[in-house]
């Protein structure tokens, strides 16, 4: 969902956590069976009937007085008793069971660190275990849907909603929401994918229309889905707000009936985002199976006017067959159909879970910079200053419908007045202050704390000191994007007063995405949290104090300056402030002043994020795949082989002192191509200091492919193909060729 409110532990804790919910992890054994099983049940119901399990209350504004309970939450669609189809209850995120401005008082849950820290992971494990805790907590206060598995590709660095998404390669984002789809799944709950397609920015999200072509729709946004399908394989796809090139991309032919069903044969139910609907009929016929929120659209669309467009023969009686038929196959192949709910809310393993979420955040964590091993702190440091950015109380997180109300309460919570958030979102943290951690870590030093507001008191703290850790932060929220990089309320003077005071400074950013630093060269070590979740202030502790080795890895890419991007600003913004000021000047007719559906040019096309960075030859601040570890690794022995598939094989070493993690990342080009070097295979490894292991990945076929409009399908021309064995996206210390055989794949 993603509207208005108001108006590892990995395969052990998986395990551990479906065995505690009473149930096993596999899928259902009936599940080739499913859609057979679902056409049964619906050559049974009434046009009514039907009619009933197509569209969706929203529990918040909803009249309907429904037969079983109605929990505030995002979404509730009553059930079937006499056919045995189960009550479905909805609930956001990716993040955690969100409950964003506490709507259930008192009903807490863990919140994990942004979906973009789970990227700089890189570790698909990581990301199923987040997805098995989450799965697990939603089952336990009785949701069996989730409305997770965002995976837009961060377009533009300045996205307010970028922190929920999982970076800008299609490879990445799509092989980690795979896995953490299947992780939500494996609850035998539902969990979605979204927002199909393009929901790249959120200025005017509710009337843009994204461009681009085809191919190159095809090579990114869309792969990325195409890949998470495939290994998660996700009961439901929520459609955008947005248009796509000039259809609203729930009632989009192209998107949902040829790609999504007739090209890659998705079998599951297409639901729309709240209030993402615009049409009966041709909603219908273009591939929409199921109206969410509807109390937030102009009309109920698929409730009265659908059942009379069926009467009236307008949508054939076998496409609302088949309408329901999805939605039951989504319940029973992701196993909610037979696996009831709890009859009352049950209390998660908070303690528990709280690992899944702290793992997550140390490995998300990178180390952007550490100039002179100022890194890890020294446990003989004897005077530490810790600055700004809510540190005493806190992490701050990201707002919006994915809010999770964690467990340990807010410690700061300040309501908006103005933005397209203010009416569901807050700027919330969570209860886990990186001071009290740092000072348990540190018992024999003097950690003390000044908030930075006043800037002559934080220079003489920071010059009394042995060393600063300042704090800064950047919120971001849906609903909104930032209207530049720069970190907000002065914190950029701030940084560089104290650096200017204090030469052992280091920065550490709890944001939502990219910032730029004009503050870098004179800070010696800087610290990337992302939003790091409840475990946060933990997290950071035991990064910054060598208790966990750092080993992410950035998967969005950080500009030198807003000027890089394809968009150097959202889109629109200029036009939508002024709406609002007039809007706000005149309250009786506010409505008039509307933002109309206006074009947003992907010229980028498949180039998003390091693509276009190299295309332009343009340098970035970081690029993506960086991120520094207190020890070091090097790549001997490489080979790469050819053919119908292409192998590349060699050895990782821990050359240093510690125990850490790498991530060896392979791109790859065709020879005398134009494309720039894409992302084909990567993974994280953990070796103990002087071991060496022989790593073999094997590229994703497409990835060195192009999507040709005319076969159609994927094509690999054959020829010579150029392999950087990297470190990140810019590394080409280590080049390799081969030769490939011509091929296609299907679209």
């Amino acid at each position: 969902m993603s509207r208005t409110v108001a108006a590892l532990l990995a395969a052990t804790a998986i395990a551990t956590i479906g065995a505690n919910a009473g149930f096993a992890q596999e899928a259902p054994a009936a599940v080739t069976d499913a859609r057979a099983r679902a056409e049964s049940i619906v050559t049974r119901m009434t046009l009514d009937e039907k009619i009933a399990l197509v569209h969706g209350l929203f529990p918040p504004l909803t009249k309907v007085k429904p037969a079983n309970e109605l929990i505030p939450s995002a979404g509730h669609i009553e059930g079937n008793n006499r056919l045995g189809v189960p009550l479905v209850r909805e609930s956001d995120a990716s993040l955690g069971v969100a409950n964003q401005v506490e709507q259930r008082k008192g009903d807490v849950a863990t919140a994990l660190p942004s979906s973009l820290a789970t990227a700089a992971t890189f570790d698909p494990e990581i990301a199923r275990a987040g997805g098995a805790m989450i799965g697990s907590e939603a089952r336990a206060k009785r949701f069996n849907v989730l409305l997770a598995g965002g995976v837009n590709l961060t377009r533009d660095p300045w996205g307010g909603r970028n922190f929920e998404y999982l970076g800008e390669d299609p490879l990445l984002a799509g092989e980690l929401a795979g896995a953490h789809i299947a992780g939500v799944q494996s609850n035998r709950i539902v969990s979605t994918i979204k927002h199909f397609a393009l929901n790249a920015q959120e200025t005017g999200r509710m009337v843009l229309d994204a461009r681009i072509g085809e191919a190159a729709l095809r090579e990114s946004d869309l792969l990325a889905f195409q890949i998470a399908i495939e290994k998660g394989k996700p009961a439901s796809v929520m459609c955008a707000y947005n248009k796509v090139n000039g259809d609203w991309a729930c009632e989009n032919d192209f998107l949902l009936n040829q790609v999504l069903k007739r090209d890659w044969g998705y079998r599951g139910w297409v639901m729309s985002d709240w209030g993402g609907v615009h049409s009966t009929e041709k909603a219908a016929k273009a591939g929409l199976d199921q109206q969410s929120g509807q109390e937030l659209d102009r009309a109920m669309y698929f409730d009265a006017p659908l059942k009379a467009a069926v009467e009236k023969g307008e949508v054939p009686m076998a496409r609302l067959d088949d309408m329901v038929v999805r939605y039951l196959t989504g319940l029973i192949e992701s196993g909610a159909y037979d696996t009831p709910m709890p009859a009352k809310a049950q209390t998660p393993d908070y303690a528990r879970n709280a690992l899944v979420a702290q793992r997550a955040a140390e490995a998300g964590i990178v180390l952007l910079k550490n100039q002179g091993d100022l890194l890890p702190l020294a446990r003989t440091a004897k005077k530490i200053v810790v600055i700004g950015g809510g540190a005493d109380l806190g992490v701050l997180s990201g707002g919006g419908s994915s809010q999770v109300r964690s467990v340990g309460g807010a410690p700061i919570e300040i309501a908006l007045s103005t933005g397209g958030s203010a009416s569901f979102a807050r700027i919330t943290y969570h209860a886990s202050s990186p001071l009290a951690a740092l000072r348990k870590a540190l018992p024999g030093a003097q950690v003390s704390f000044v908030d930075g507001r006043n800037l002559n008191a934080t220079v003489d703290a920071a010059k009394a000191a042995d060393l600063a850790i300042v704090f800064a932060t950047q919120w971001t929220t849906e609903a909104d994007d930032v209207p530049d990089l720069r970190l907000q309320h002065h914190q950029d003077a701030l940084v560089a007063a104290v650096a200017a005071a204090q030469p052992k400074t280091i920065a550490a950013l709890t944001t939502g995405g990219p910032v730029t630093m004009p503050w870098l060269d004179r800070v010696p070590a800087v610290v990337q949290a992302w939003y790091p979740g409840q475990r946060g202030g933990e997290a950071i502790a035991n990064i910054l104090t060598g208790k966990v080795n750092p080993s992410g890895r950035l998967p969005i890419t950080f500009p030198a300056h807003e000027g890089q991007a394809p968009r150097p600003q959202p889109v629109g913004l200029d036009t939508f402030t002024s709406l609002q000021a007039a809007a706000a000047a005149n309250p009786a007719n506010s409505g008039a002043y509307e933002l109309k559906s206006f074009p947003v040019e992907y010229v980028e096309g498949s180039d998003v994020g390091y693509r276009w960075y190299e295309k332009k030859g343009q340098k970035p601040l970081f690029p993506f795949g960086h991120g520094l570890s207190y020890t070091s690794f090097a790549y001997r022995n490489a080979s790469a082989s050819g053919g119908a598939r292409l192998t590349v094989s060699f050895d990782v070493t821990n050359t240093g002192a510690r125990a850490g993690a790498d991530v060896p990342q392979i791109y790859v080009t065709r020879e005398g191509s134009d494309n720039p070097m894409r992302l084909a295979a990567f993974r994280r490894i953990e070796l103990k200091p002087g071991e060496t292991r022989r790593v073999t990945l094997i590229a994703e076929p497409r990835i060195l492919a192009d999507y040709d409009t005319t076969l159609p399908g994927w094509r690999i021309r054959g020829g010579s193909y150029r392999i950087a064995i990297a470190r990140d996206a810019t590394d080409r210390s280590l080049l390799l060729t081969t030769s490939l055989d011509p091929a296609t794949m299907k679209p």
